[in-house]
């Protein structure tokens, strides 16, 4: 495919989209309906889509029988994380693979020029990004995922919380399963923009914004807090009445989902003339700048509210700019006055 007839690409070779970012269409005015109905198969396709598969395998074929979570033990919890690490090694080393490592599209939709492997750095560990992202995610992200995993299914088979059957509940959980990227946003807004106060920023969310050129294994290098607090949001399913294949999804969505906006691609191509959209752009923007973009890509436009939403446009990157400048005017004061 020819990523020009897409965007543009600068001096450096870095590769930018044309077709600005939006938010999702029921918040945009005029209101179309035609324009939300077309959207609605993007909404599901194939990410979500594959996040419920997901979800739905690991109920029939992973998960222990309910009389076993009843009980907190080493062995069914090892079992997981067993599970989730190769799940996410096949899944994500295979991006990395096929685009970083055999570089099968070569730079085209790709946003940095450079790959990480390019770019060795004393702030990584073994000086090599590859690698920390990688021993990042194994040894701490992916065991708190397990931790998060196994607590909620433990509640709900104890009966701690409340456990609604589909039989009972079809148009709740339907509604709730189509709601859950929401929740996702939310919390994801909530705890990112948290992490990027002064404190938690040097102490603990610097750790992943080390990979200023993400990579697919970029995606859950965390520093443990954040790891928790990231996967944390399948705990909603305990607050709300819900189900434990929903809280899976939820947590999935989370997990695999975390590799959407660390591809670096803007399309993977899978043959020729067919390429699958990454979603990736929002999130690559907040890892160029830092202070833009903290929630996901506009399904609740949190960003947008609060004054943080960078479309990828010129127009973006001036109310960025007014924003950093007012942001320092009131250092510069602060520092004055003490």
């Amino acid at each position: 495919m020819d990523d020009l007839q897409f965007g543009t690409r600068n001096k450096r070779g870095d590769w930018a989209p044309n077709a600005h970012l939006e938010v999702a269409p029921f918040w945009l005015r005029p209101f179309s309906i035609l324009r939300v109905l077309r959207w609605v198969p993007e909404y599901l396709f194939p990410w979500n889509a594959f996040h419920m598969a997901t979800a739905l395998l690991y109920w029939f074929y992973v998960v222990p029988d309910v009389e076993v979570m009843k009980t907190l033990s080493w062995g069914w919890a090892l079992w997981l994380y067993v599970v989730n690490a190769a799940a996410i090694f096949v899944m994500y080393g295979s991006v990395e693979l096929f685009w970083y490592v055999r570089r099968k599209q070569g730079t085209r939709f790709k946003y940095n020029a450079k790959f990480p492997s390019e770019q060795p750095s004393d702030v990584f560990w073994f000086k090599s990004q590859n690698i920390d992202n990688f021993l990042r995610s194994f040894f701490i992200s992916i065991p708190l995922w397990t931790l998060v995993e196994v607590l909620f299914l433990h509640a709900f088979a104890a009966g701690y919380v409340p456990w609604l059957s589909w039989s009972d509940n079809p148009w709740y959980l339907a509604a709730l399963v189509l709601l859950a990227p929401a929740i996702h946003e939310v919390h994801f807004f909530a705890i990112h923009r948290l992490i990027h106060t002064p404190l938690l920023y040097k102490w603990v969310h610097s750790v992943h914004h080390n990979s200023v050129n993400p990579s697919p294994w970029s995606s859950l290098s965390m520093h443990p807090v954040e790891g928790f607090l990231y996967h944390a949001v399948a705990f909603w399913h305990l607050i709300i009445p819900s189900n434990p294949i929903i809280a899976m999804f939820q947590l999935h969505i989370a997990g695999f989902g975390a590799v959407n906006g660390h591809i670096g691609f803007d399309k993977l191509e899978v043959t020729e003339g067919t390429a699958i959209d990454s979603h990736a752009y929002a999130h690559y923007l907040h890892h160029k700048y830092f202070e833009v973009n903290y929630g996901g890509d506009g399904l609740i436009p949190l960003d947008k509210w609060f004054g943080y939403w960078h479309d990828g446009s010129k127009e973006g990157d001036a109310m960025m700019q007014a924003r950093f400048e007012k942001k320092k005017a009131r250092m510069n004061a602060k520092a004055a006055r003490t």
